[in-house]
């Protein structure tokens, strides 16, 4: 029988907790390391909604990359996730940076979903830099990375150079920008803010700011085939769940 500490151990295996940034908080957050597991809840974020159909299916464990409690909570209050999860009796687990630079992990998965070619990683496995089939003009690697990740007002700074080698990061990324683009044409991560690419476009650099639910949800739900062909008597479930920030 799978149990909790089982997948805790697989995750760890294959994602260590202890290479974890210091101001993260992943791993086992809720329940019983014991407890035994035949449904799992997949999902990016643990939100009300996610917690609520993972007790309508009867799980046992929900797994997400972000993490349901960052810093200490003072109160633990019926209307949240955290009270949902503890009153039904469902664990939770995850595994967020130690997961980004992963050779399983979000950025391996994001340039799989791009399609790079012959990668490899720079600023400690948070950006991976790989190469394109065809180089692309910018307009044209703008309308394909938004068709590959189902981004909607994915933001863009345009060059006239074409676009061969590209470097990813998944999620919030931004500290990576300037080391990612002395390594490739154009860097792609999920948020930059305005003033981030004025000062790259000034430098003639091409980044696209592609969302950060973008960049991630479906990189890190490539991992529930990996978790079912090892725990073969648990079933996985994605928990049904769009972006929460929308756009026009």
């Amino acid at each position: 029988m799978t149990t909790v500490k089982n997948i805790y151990d697989y995750i760890n295996s294959v994602a260590p907790y202890d290479t974890q940034e210091e101001w993260d908080n992943s791993g086992h957050l809720v329940g019983d390391f014991r407890k035994p597991v035949k449904k799992v809840v997949m999902a990016l974020d643990c939100t009300k909604d996610v917690a609520a159909f993972a007790n309508d299916v009867n799980a046992d464990l929900v797994l997400t990359h972000h993490p349901l409690i960052f810093g200490g909570i003072k109160n633990v209050l019926s209307d949240t996730a955290v009270y949902s999860l503890v009153n039904s009796g469902i664990a939770f687990l995850c595994a967020h940076t130690n997961f980004d630079k992963a050779e399983c992990g979000i950025n391996a998965n994001l340039a799989k979903i791009i399609g790079l070619n012959d990668t490899h990683t720079i600023s400690d496995g948070f950006v991976i830099v790989g190469s394109l089939d065809t180089p692309m003009s910018m307009d044209d690697f703008a309308e394909y990375i938004e068709y590959k990740l189902g981004s909607a007002g994915i933001r863009y700074t345009d060059t006239d150079k074409l676009i061969k080698t590209v470097a990813v990061g998944g999620g919030a990324c931004s500290e990576f920008m300037w080391e990612a683009l002395q390594k490739a044409d154009c860097f792609v991560t999920g948020d930059l803010k305005y003033h981030e690419m004025l000062d790259a476009s000034e430098a003639g650099f091409a980044v696209v700011s592609a969302g950060h639910f973008e960049t991630e949800n479906a990189a890190f739900l490539m991992f529930k085939e990996n978790l079912e062909q090892i725990f073969t008597d648990v079933e996985f479930v994605v928990a049904p769940r769009e972006n929460p920030v929308k756009t026009i």
